[in-house]
């Protein structure tokens, strides 16, 4: 797995400047990190696609795949100004048609998420977009949607690491060798 360092000090300056904590959200004792400011302000949010755009083209990606729901929002447009196609991952039940799902395992729990089964061929390299790496369970099971699909996966690149939380360490075995894109570590 490798973290590669793409991006100044200037941006990571301007991303940072335009990201709230929010103190006891969603519960008592969690610092929430909030990318709303961020995408209100025309001039970071602009950077941020850029640099996600230009993922895209570097790492060959063919289809861009957003998590829900944070990672629509980034991904869409990177997708967009890249020239390729965009595939939102989902929680289960919320598409219609035929889906591919995959559960995985949270703290307390578990979750499934799905594709549409027609959106990814074998043709495709796709780069997989977040807002947020924390616990790593979504990326992770992403990565495996994407395979089942018959896709390559070209890579994964979040906006913020959460370094004090397990996602990366979860997530290498998934990657397979994939780079993982961070352009913030908090």
């Amino acid at each position: 797995m490798t973290s590669v360092t793409l991006h100044s000090d200037e941006l990571r300056s301007l991303l940072l400047s335009r990201i709230r904590d929010v103190p006891d959200y969603p519960k008592p004792g969690v610092l929430f990190k909030d990318i709303t400011p961020l995408l209100a302000d025309p001039e970071a949010f602009g950077a941020l696609t850029g640099v996600l755009a230009g993922l895209c083209r570097e790492r060959g990606a063919t289809k861009v795949v957003g998590l829900e729901a944070r990672g629509f929002i980034l991904a869409a447009p990177a997708a967009v100004q890249a020239g390729i196609g965009f595939v939102p991952v989902r929680k289960a039940g919320k598409l219609p048609g035929a889906t591919l799902a995959q559960a995985y395992e949270l703290e307390y729990g578990s979750a499934e998420i799905e594709i549409h089964a027609e959106d990814l061929t074998p043709e495709d390299r796709v780069l997989v977009i977040d807002d947020v790496l924390a616990t790593g369970g979504t990326a992770e099971a992403s990565l495996r949607l994407i395979r089942r699909s018959g896709a390559q996966v070209a890579g994964v690149a979040v906006l913020m690491e959460l370094s004090f939380l397990p996602g990366r360490v979860r997530l290498e075995p998934a990657l397979e060798g994939a780079p993982l894109d961070v352009l913030i570590t908090v």
